[in-house]
C-alpha cells in the first residue's frame, strides 16, 4: 500500500474476514463492505427506486439493501442462477467492544412471493474491518474501520426466471422501521 493510500484510504485488497465468506457471518460482514462502497448519492440503501442496486455486486450473490427509516418499492435484475442475501434489519457498529449487541425487541419480516418466510439472526461476534467509499453512508470515511453487525437476514437460494416480489421490513422494537420491497426480473 502506497503512503497516500495509507493516509487517505482505498488501494489494494481488503483484509481477510475473520469468518468463511459464505457462512452467515461472512455474507453479512460482505454486506456491510459492499453497502460502504458507494458514496451516499450513489448508494443502494439511500436509492429510492433501484437505480443503483447493481452497484459493485459480487459474483457469488446479490446483495439487497434495507433503508435508513423509510419504506421504498425498487425494481431491479438479478442473474439467473444468484443467490440472495440482504438484512430485514440490521445494527452495525463502530469501533466495537467485543460482540455486537442484541437488540430484545428487534423484528423483522420478509416475504417471496406473498409467502412468508422464516429470518434468521446473525452477529458478527469478532470483529471485521471495513474500508469505504468517501462520503459513504456506513463508516464516512475511506479510512479502515473496525465493525460488527447484528440483525435479521435472510440468504434465499437463486430465484426461478420471471418476476418475482421480496418484500421485508424490520425495526429496533421502538420507532426505527425500515421497509423495502423489490420487484425482481431473474433473467
Amino acid at each position: 500500500m502506497s503512503f497516500l493510500s495509507g493516509l487517505f484510504g482505498g488501494g489494494g485488497t481488503p483484509p481477510a474476514l475473520p469468518y468463511p465468506a459464505d457462512s452467515p457471518e461472512g455474507l453479512a460482514a460482505r454486506w456491510v463492505r459492499w453497502a460502504a462502497g458507494t458514496p451516499m448519492e450513489r448508494n443502494p440503501i439511500a436509492d429510492p427506486v433501484g437505480n443503483y442496486a447493481d452497484a459493485q455486486q459480487p459474483d457469488d450473490v446479490w446483495f439487497l439493501a434495507g433503508t435508513f427509516g423509510t419504506s421504498v418499492v425498487r425494481h431491479c435484475t438479478v442473474p439467473f442462477g444468484r443467490a440472495l442475501f440482504f438484512p430485514a434489519f440490521n445494527m452495525w457498529h463502530h469501533k466495537p467492544q467485543g460482540p455486537p449487541p442484541h437488540l430484545p425487541r428487534a423484528w423483522g419480516r420478509l416475504t417471496v412471493d406473498d409467502t412468508p418466510i422464516d429470518l434468521d439472526v446473525v452477529a458478527t461476534p469478532v470483529p471485521f474491518t471495513v474500508t469505504g467509499a468517501a462520503g459513504n453512508p456506513v463508516t464516512g470515511t475511506r479510512r479502515p474501520v473496525a465493525m460488527t453487525v447484528w440483525g435479521h437476514w435472510k440468504r434465499l437460494d437463486p430465484l426461478w426466471h420471471g418476476a418475482h416480489t421480496v418484500a421485508f421490513s424490520g425495526g429496533d422494537g421502538h420507532r426505527f422501521t425500515v421497509s423495502a420491497t423489490y420487484r425482481i426480473t431473474v433473467r
